[in-house]
C-alpha cells in the first residue's frame, strides 16, 4: 500500500516562490504483504495492529486438518514401501523355504520309489510277466519324478536368494519417490503456519478468525524500518542540486532536529506539475520525483508531510 497525500500537491503549487530552499514532501512506505500460498480457514491469529514482531515470530494460522492427514498418509506410504524394499532384499522366511525343502524330499522319495518299481518291472519284463507298454509306463513316471525333484530343488535355491535386481531397484525408486512425497506434504503443511519474515512492526490485519483466507491474500501488512521512505519533487532548474547517494536534510512537526536522508531515486523523466496545483506561475514547469531512505526512521508515520533541503542549500 502506499500512501498519496494531497497536501503534498497543494504544498507543491508554492514550491517555485519558496526563497528558503526547501521542498515539500511526504513519509512513504513499502509494506511487506505477508500471504499463505494456499487457502484456508484462518483460526490463529497472533498479533494485533500496531505490534513490534521480530523475524520468526508466527503471525497467522490456517486450518491444516486436510494437510495433516495428507502428510500422515504420505508417511504411511513410506513405511509400506520400504518395508516392501527390505522384504525383496532378503530370500523368504525360515518356515517358507522349509516348505519348500519338504516339497524336495517329498519329491525324492517319490523318485526312489519309481526307480525302485523300474528295477522289478525290468526283472518281470525280461522273464515276460509284464508287457512292454506296462515297462515304458514306468520308465515315464521315473522320468516325472526326475523333472519334479528337479523343479523342487530350483524353487528351494530360488528361496534363499533375494529378489531380482530390477525388481530392487524398482522397490528402491518407489521409496525415494515415497519420502519426496512426504516431504511436500510435510512443506505444504508447514506452509499454512506463517512468521514474520523480517523485523517489523504491524501496519494491518487484514482478515479476522473464522474468515476464509484465499490462496496468496495478504493476511498481515508488514512495516520494516527500512522501508520507510521519503518522496518530493525538485523543480528542473533546481535537478543539478540533487545525485543518487546525496545526502538531504529532512525535518518535521514534532520530529526535533533535523535528520538526514540519502537518496536512493531521482526519476528519469520530468512530468507535468499536477493539474490540481496549476498556477499562472508554475503550469508550464517540469519537477522529477525523488525517493530518499531516512538514516533514523523512528517516529516518521505515512502520510506525514516533511520539509527537505537539498545539499546545495544547506
Amino acid at each position: 500500500m502506499k500512501y498519496h497525500c494531497v497536501f503534498f500537491l497543494l504544498a507543491l503549487a508554492g514550491c517555485g516562490a519558496n526563497n528558503d530552499g526547501i521542498l515539500p514532501g511526504y513519509v512513504e512506505v513499502d509494506l511487506v504483504r505477508v500471504a499463505a500460498p494456499y487457502a484456508g480457514r484462518l483460526v490463529e491469529l497472533s498479533v494485533v495492529k500496531g505490534a513490534e514482531v521480530k523475524p520468526g515470530a508466527q503471525l497467522f494460522a490456517l486450518d491444516r486438518d486436510s494437510e495433516i492427514a495428507a502428510r500422515d498418509q504420505a508417511a504411511a506410504n513410506l513405511a509400506q514401501s520400504e518395508a516392501q524394499a527390505r522384504d525383496l532384499s532378503k530370500g523368504k522366511r525360515e518356515d517358507e523355504i522349509a516348505a519348500v525343502a519338504a516339497q524336495v524330499d517329498a519329491a525324492r522319495a517319490v523318485l526312489n520309489l519309481a526307480e525302485n518299481d523300474l528295477v522289478r518291472q525290468r526283472s518281470l519284463a525280461a522273464a515276460q510277466f509284464v508287457s512292454p507298454s506296462g515297462l515304458d509306463a514306468q520308465i515315464e513316471k521315473v522320468r516325472s519324478g526326475k523333472a519334479q525333484l528337479a523343479e523342487a530343488e530350483a524353487q528351494l535355491r530360488v528361496a534363499h536368494l533375494a529378489a531380482r535386481n530390477e525388481q530392487r531397484t524398482a522397490a528402491a525408486a518407489a521409496s525415494k519417490a515415497a519420502q519426496a512425497a512426504l516431504a511436500q506434504s510435510a512443506w505444504v503443511l508447514a506452509q499454512k503456519r506463517v512468521a514474520a519474515p523480517v523485523a517489523a512492526r504491524v501496519d494491518d490485519t487484514l482478515y479476522r478468525v473464522g474468515e476464509w483466507v484465499p490462496a496468496g491474500s495478504p493476511v498481515v501488512n508488514l512495516l520494516p524500518p527500512g522501508n520507510i521512505k521519503l518522496r518530493f519533487y525538485v523543480p528542473q532548474a533546481r535537478l543539478p542540486e540533487v545525485r543518487q547517494g546525496d545526502i538531504v536534510k529532512v525535518s518535521c512537526d514534532g520530529c526535533g532536529a533535523p535528520r538526514d536522508a540519502r537518496v536512493a531515486f531521482i526519476a528519469g523523466q520530468a512530468e507535468f506539475t499536477p493539474p490540481v496545483i496549476y498556477s499562472q506561475e508554475n503550469r508550464a514547469k517540469l519537477v522529477f520525483l525523488v525517493e530518499a531512505y531516512p538514516l533514523d526512521p523512528q517516529g516518521l508515520r505515512p502520510g506525514q508531510p516533511v520539509d527537505v533541503r537539498l545539499g546545495a542549500a544547506q
